[in-house]
């Protein structure tokens, strides 16, 4: 991202910077609401059951995402033996993905909407980039944290689709060596390696599917 500033995208910088900040906390907000819908009031306790930015963002994570473009925010407090159901893990570490993906889907579909209905600040170039990056964003968080590696939400997910004895198997393995097996992707992605590129090409390639106007 910092090359949008050395290049003297000042706007573009900006409105990516602002975007991620508030889909990291819609993200982390989804947990919360997750977890307290599901008998474990932990997050809200802590302040985090709101859309408050400042609640959620880690500086240095934020620093991370303006100095290498990979960054991340607090992660909300769960105590799993406070949930109601057996699928409440898997469905609280979903909701932070499905958040993001509801923000693309209403953004997308009010903007093609408002586009069909003659909105005219729509016709703004700047204002149908900004809808875009916005979204993509949003929909590229998602993907990414559905990946079953490390503290990512979809190694909560995964492990409910295995049998059992496989989902144990990759549960110990994941807890031992998933960190930094996610952390040297992020090692190789900064190195120019293009280990996310699916990452990215498969959250704008879904963009399409969303937009129901």
């Amino acid at each position: 991202m910092i090359n949008l500033l050395t290049d003297g995208e000042y706007t573009v910088f900006f409105v990516v910077l602002l975007t991620i900040i508030l889909s990291l906390s819609f993200h982390e907000f989804g947990h919360a609401w997750a977890a307290k819908k599901f008998g474990d009031d932990t997050a809200e306790r802590l302040g985090r059951l709101t859309l408050n930015p400042f609640r959620h963002i880690d500086p240095m994570g934020l620093l991370m995402v303006i100095m290498i473009g990979f960054g991340y925010a607090r992660p909300v407090p769960v105590r799993p033996s406070n949930f109601t159901s057996f699928w409440a893990q898997m469905l609280v570490a979903a909701a932070g993905p499905a958040a993001n993906l509801i923000i693309a889907v209403v953004v997308v579909n009010l903007y093609a909407y408002g586009v069909g209905a003659g909105w005219a600040f729509l016709e703004n170039p700047q204002v149908e980039h900004a809808i875009a990056i916005l979204v993509i964003i949003n929909m590229v968080l998602m993907v990414f944290n559905l990946i079953p590696l490390g503290p990512l939400d979809g190694h909560y997910i995964l492990p409910y689709f295995l049998p059992r004895a496989l989902a144990r198997s990759y549960v110990e393995l994941n807890s031992k060596y998933g960190t930094f097996v996610l952390l040297g992707l992020v090692f190789a992605a900064l190195l120019g390696l293009p280990v996310f590129r699916f990452v990215f090409e498969f959250g704008a390639a879904l963009v399409p599917y969303i937009n129901f106007m």
